[in-house]
């Protein structure tokens, strides 16, 4: 087999591919034996007809083009490993001729990986803000758990207050006509931490057990849905019932009620030293982010459109499926936010994952960075985790599936690139800029 190569734009390479006759032959004469078997022809037991009669029966062409499919497999397979092409698709043939008894000529083309020019990636300083713990991180954690073990009393004495939860029946009307799905009766509501209208619960406070009235909220301009959006609403509102929220003390018996502690300082302890890693782990995460993004933005990389195209659909696919399992379709949500808009997010998406995955694969190239069976072994067992299944069984249920594999496979290379910059590379944490209130 001969193959000539002639480079063109954007990363493209096309190939002149010479097959030889003899090559080609053998692989007409399998085609029509492979035909035969399959095909009814009179006077002819299936695989026992001659060439001949299976031409006339199902068309020269017809059998040409099943002794492509099988010469071409190899043959781009031969042209892409004897001229050591980096290919990132699939090489597709864009023309043959083929005579029986003559060398196929075919022309195919190849999309190359893109090259990749490094910027700076060792020995660099980077600075992360800090992910300092807040000073009253401990007293709210302890709130927390305190609210979660606290109880509701009915209370009946006085009105309801920021504190409370009031049990209500509820009915919205915007506009002269009924809110769809804007009603509800003995409705548990949070007055202190609501997430309704804004202004809804606030309106509850004050009134008493049994009472009825009005309340009149305006939704908000990002409201979900379009008829709503910045309308004046009105609800009718029963209050049926007022519950205080008692919370128990914290003492060393609610330490022991709540976990293996012996004292309230224990628990405070116990606290203290989860926050304390919290932010160790979100230092960890920042720093990598920052390192990563980094070495990056430093690369240069001329992405072709056709891979970005390729990247977008594949992502607009998942985004999809995605949306399905939530319940949206895709035209709900072109309906909200816009198609051109929506595409134009995805293919900047694309093309930073690109670009993410070119570098790592170049950095994994300059320092002979390579994947060995313990970091796949990793990964496996973090999405055993993740799905509480043993490893074992990931690798079972998603082992033979080429692409799970790849996307597997690239996690890992990352996590390695990860690792390599972190190691070779200097992190400063700052103290975080102050936000100014508005």
């Amino acid at each position: 087999m001969k193959v000539t190569l002639e480079k063109e734009q954007d990363n493209l390479v096309k190939l002149d591919i010479t097959i030889p006759a003899k090559d080609a032959v053998d692989a007409y004469n399998q085609a029509v034996r492979t035909i035969s078997q399959y095909v009814n022809i009179d006077g002819f037991r299936k695989g026992k007809a001659p060439r001949a009669v299976v031409e006339r029966h199902v068309g020269v062409e017809r059998i040409k083009q099943e002794a492509m499919e099988r010469l071409m497999p190899k043959a781009i397979s031969d042209a892409i490993i004897e001229n050591k092409l980096d290919v990132v698709a699939q090489p597709y043939i864009t023309s043959y001729d083929f005579n029986v008894g003559e060398d196929v000529k075919v022309v195919a083309k190849a999309e190359l990986r893109p090259e990749v020019t490094l910027g700076q990636y060792k020995d660099l300083t980077v600075k992360v803000e800090d992910a300092v713990t807040p000073v009253d991180a401990l007293d709210k954690s302890l709130e927390a758990l305190q609210r979660q073990h606290s109880t509701l009393e009915l209370v009946v004495d006085r009105p309801a207050n920021a504190t409370d939860t009031a049990v209500i029946d509820f009915e919205g009307f915007s506009n002269g006509e009924k809110i769809k799905g804007g009603d509800a009766k003995n409705y548990p509501l949070d007055l202190g931490h609501s997430n309704f209208i804004p202004g809804f619960a606030d309106q509850i406070v004050g009134h008493n057990l049994n009472e009825e009235f009005d309340i009149d909220v305006t939704f908000p301009e990002e409201y979900h849905d379009e008829k709503l959006k910045g309308q004046k609403a009105t609800f009718k509102i029963k209050i049926n019932e007022i519950k205080e929220r008692k919370m128990p003390e914290l003492n060393d018996e609610f330490a022991q009620k709540v976990g293996n502690f012996k004292t309230v300082d224990e628990l405070k302890a116990d606290i203290q030293k989860y926050l304390d890693q919290q932010r160790e782990r979100t230092n960890k995460t920042n720093s990598e982010n920052e390192l990563f993004k980094t070495v990056v933005d430093a690369a240069q990389v001329d992405i072709p459109q056709t891979m970005i195209d390729r990247e977008a659909e594949s992502l607009t696919e998942d985004y999809k499926h995605r949306l399905a399992a939530q319940g949206i379709t895709w035209d709900q949500l072109v309906k909200s936010e816009g198609e051109n808009e929506l595409l134009k997010n995805i293919k900047e998406d694309a093309a930073v994952r690109i670009k993410n995955s070119l570098v790592i694969d170049k950095i994994a190239k300059e320092e002979n960075i390579k994947l060995d069976q313990a970091d796949l072994e990793k990964k496996f067992y973090e999405l055993g985790s993740a799905y509480g299944m043993p490893p074992q069984d990931v690798i079972k249920h998603f082992g033979k599936n080429p692409e799970f594999l790849a996307t597997i496979s690239q996690q890992a290379l990352n996590d390695k690139i990860r690792d390599f910059l972190a190691e070779n590379n200097k992190v400063e944490f700052v103290e975080p800029e102050k936000k100014e209130d508005k």
